[in-house]
């Protein structure tokens, strides 16, 4: 069965998720969505996609889609995927589920009302790094008890990856720490029990906050501590250390090493070796099989509960 995908959100992520699309047998991109149409159909044209529009609303009254990617500006993600439920389709929505507690528990709410798949870009559960530390610890190999995070980024103007102009605003909490929140959870099993933040000074131009810090510990005893910056001028991105009861690791995305510098083989954790597309495979897979996908939006709703938690904290 050929699954019919839309992808809203032609950017920088939304080009990984047409790549990794491309490697996924019995899948076609049916219709493209993007911000500006001369654009849009370009990006189609390049790959081989019939239908571009810049209305979300034309694509889900297709009867060629079948299941939705949403990788677009963060405020849009929760009524988008709402719409796509409505309108029938499964979704897949990039991180963040919604930039409030909210919103995603609405977006809950309409997935059990639908039984539609509905699933969240959690990337970091997909990485085969990540994926290696969670077989270590499911085989009774290994139990953490801390984990240091750190997520760097060069940002003052309003970019994305490709160093384009965005038409909304990044934020630290709601996007950058729902990677590590939602990890935390998910490698630890564990329930929140305690959790702190503060914040730096509000940049005026952007309105957000350049640089935050994040403590959470679990039931198991275990805790965790998030840095996070848009004020950090290399090296750029998250670097994740496992201290653990019997080693140390440190991932990077899809890489992982101990922390004696020795390269850990996760080639054979799962094929391929790109977190994007194996996150796009469960998703497919779930559709293929009824079934609850890894990172539906229900399991990841308690990360998005802990960020309410944590923004009232910081505005009190």
């Amino acid at each position: 069965m050929t699954i019919r995908i839309a992808l809203a959100g032609a950017g920088a992520f939304g080009i990984k998720h047409l790549d990794g699309l491309a490697n996924i047998d019995g899948v076609e991109v049916t219709s493209l969505v993007g911000r500006t149409l001369e654009k849009t159909r370009a990006t189609a044209e390049q790959h081989n996609i019939a239908h571009a529009t810049t209305d979300l609303a034309e694509t889900l009254a297709r009867d060629d889609v079948d299941a939705v990617i949403l990788a677009t500006p963060t405020p849009m993600h929760a009524h988008q995927t709402i719409a796509c439920l409505d309108a029938g389709k499964h979704v897949q929505v990039e991180i963040p589920l919604a930039d409030s507690v909210g919103d995603a528990r609405a977006v809950v709410a309409k997935q059990r009302a639908t039984g539609l798949v509905a699933m969240c870009g959690h990337t970091r559960r997909f990485n085969p790094s990540h994926q290696w530390v969670r077989q270590q610890i499911q085989a009774g190999k290994f139990a953490i008890q801390q984990m240091d995070v750190q997520t760097y980024f060069f940002r003052r103007t309003n970019t994305n990856a490709l160093g384009e102009a965005r038409s909304w605003t990044d934020h630290l909490l709601w996007h950058h720490a729902a990677h590590t929140v939602d990890l935390f959870l998910h490698q630890t099993g564990g329930t929140i029990v305690q959790a702190n933040a503060i914040q730096g000074p509000t940049n005026p131009e952007l309105g957000i906050a350049m640089d935050m810090s994040v403590q959470l510990k679990v039931d198991t005893g275990a805790i965790c501590t998030l840095s996070l910056s848009f004020n950090n001028d290399g090296p750029l991105g998250t670097f994740f250390r496992y201290i653990g009861d019997t080693a140390t690791y440190i991932a990077r995305y899809d890489d992982l090493i101990t922390g004696r510098d020795e390269v850990v083989d996760v080639s054979r954790v799962d094929v391929p070796m790109n977190g994007i597309e194996l996150q796009d495979r469960e998703f497919i897979a779930a559709i293929r099989e009824d079934r609850e996908p890894n990172s539906s939006v229900a399991q990841v709703l308690p990360c998005y509960e802990i960020l309410h938690d944590l923004e009232q904290q910081i505005d009190d």
